[in-house]
């Protein structure tokens, strides 16, 4: 029986109920960074790691990248949480970029990546966030008849609260490890 453990960060909390649920479905020990030793990682065959998608980084994802040394015999199963759909091509080709950014060659050689999508909800959001959301709807309204069906979206949508997460969409992620 493989040993496996979910460990995530999560700014706002849509990455740790994706986390949460995978812990769940696989019987797995579910941690936040904070609350994860990282001498720990070698005791485990599959390591889950979430984290939320912040200009083009992934939250937290550094835990593996300093620790890629006891790293070296498990799998690497890497799940994103964003707020823009990953089933649009462009989307999920920026997501790949990110992960490609964020994660060193021999790590993500070694990796499975899934895309999750994640919500907002603008009266949680701290200042540095409100920012960037504020230059996004800025940036969106330049573009005119430009914007695409997802730009549209986040401008109806600008100052709502928006929840996409969906258990179901974890079940390529959790078939992929029960497949390990």
């Amino acid at each position: 029986m493989k040993r496996i453990v979910v460990i995530y960060q999560s700014a706002y909390g849509y990455t740790q109920t994706y986390a949460e649920w995978i812990g769940q479905e696989l019987n797995c020990p579910c941690f936040s960074k904070k609350g994860f030793r990282s001498q720990d990682l070698s005791n485990y065959d599959v390591i889950i790691f979430g984290g939320g998608l912040y200009a083009g980084g992934i939250n937290g994802v550094d835990l593996l990248s300093k620790h890629a040394d006891l790293l070296t015999d498990c799998q690497l199963v890497l799940f994103t949480c964003g707020l823009a759909d990953p089933a649009s091509p462009s989307t999920r080709e920026q997501i790949t970029h990110s992960v490609e950014k964020s994660l060193p060659p021999a790590l993500l050689n070694r990796c499975q990546t899934f895309f999750l999508r994640g919500g907002i909800d603008y009266s949680r959001l701290n200042f540095m966030h409100k920012a960037m959301m504020s230059m996004l709807r800025r940036m969106l309204l330049k573009k005119g008849d430009s914007q695409t069906d997802e730009d549209k979206q986040i401008l109806q949508t600008f100052g709502q609260t928006l929840n996409f997460t969906d258990r179901n969409t974890i079940t390529p992620l959790l078939d992929y490890v029960r497949n390990l």
